[in-house]
């Protein structure tokens, strides 16, 4: 009988929501005008990308 392996689904997409929201949130917050909304949003994304990027590398492997 052949065993089936579960294949994990990526949820890197939960990083990259938050990030966004919160940059979203926090451009809102500045309250300098609607153009700081969307720099608090590419900063959220680049977070998020930097994150899974550098600190939660490795976290797949199976020792």
């Amino acid at each position: 009988m052949k065993q089936h392996e579960e294949e994990e689904k990526s949820l890197d997409f939960v990083f990259y929501l938050v990030g966004l929201v919160s940059g979203l949130f926090i451009g809102a917050i500045i309250d300098k005008g609607f153009t700081w909304i969307a720099v608090g949003g590419v900063l959220g994304l680049l977070t998020a990308g930097f994150f899974i990027a550098v600190l939660v590398k490795g976290r797949g492997e199976k020792a």
